[in-house]
């Protein structure tokens, strides 16, 4: 056990979040998504929704603050008569935890597709809302400069 680490986070995710770096992408697939057809890394998380985990995901992953847009959704497919409110749940997520009011690039579907298959993980959950998969762009961690560690770097 850890300390103020969400426990809906796996340890695999956890393992797969340090892993990356800056610019890496991770997707969070709904249920109806091809995860595994289209993973390099594919994590199983079918018993969760995609809003629970995005909020775990939040408190640790920081979202890339250099690019125009840090995520992407799926555009919704034209005669496609489903309004993806999901969206709203993210967005109001994204803005508590990272402070980013319009954070989503629209992909059109097999562009969403090839761009998840460069991810560097594809997280599979069990979420049932159409469109709700979401892709992540992950940014750095800036050292605080009144954290002791910042002031012994800036002696150096």
């Amino acid at each position: 056990m850890l300390k103020n680490i969400p426990a809906i986070i796996p340890p695999e995710l956890l393992k797969l979040m340090s892993e990356m770096g800056h610019g890496d992408e991770m997707v969070l697939a709904d249920g109806n998504f091809p995860a595994a057809s289209h993973a390099q890394r594919l994590i199983r998380c079918d018993g969760l929704g995609t809003v629970e985990l995005l909020d775990a995901i939040l408190t640790l992953y920081p979202l890339d603050t250099y690019a125009e847009r840090p995520a992407a959704v799926m555009q919704v497919v034209k005669g496609d008569q489903v309004v993806p409110i999901i969206w709203e749940d993210y967005r109001k997520l994204i803005l508590d935890h990272e402070g980013i009011a319009d954070p989503f690039d629209h992909e059109e579907r097999f562009a969403f597709y090839e761009r998840a298959s460069r991810a560097y993980a594809i997280i599979a959950t069990g979420e049932r809302a159409q469109y709700a998969n979401l892709i992540l762009k992950k940014g750095v961690i800036f050292p605080e400069t009144d954290s002791p560690q910042a002031q012994k770097a800036e002696l150096y």
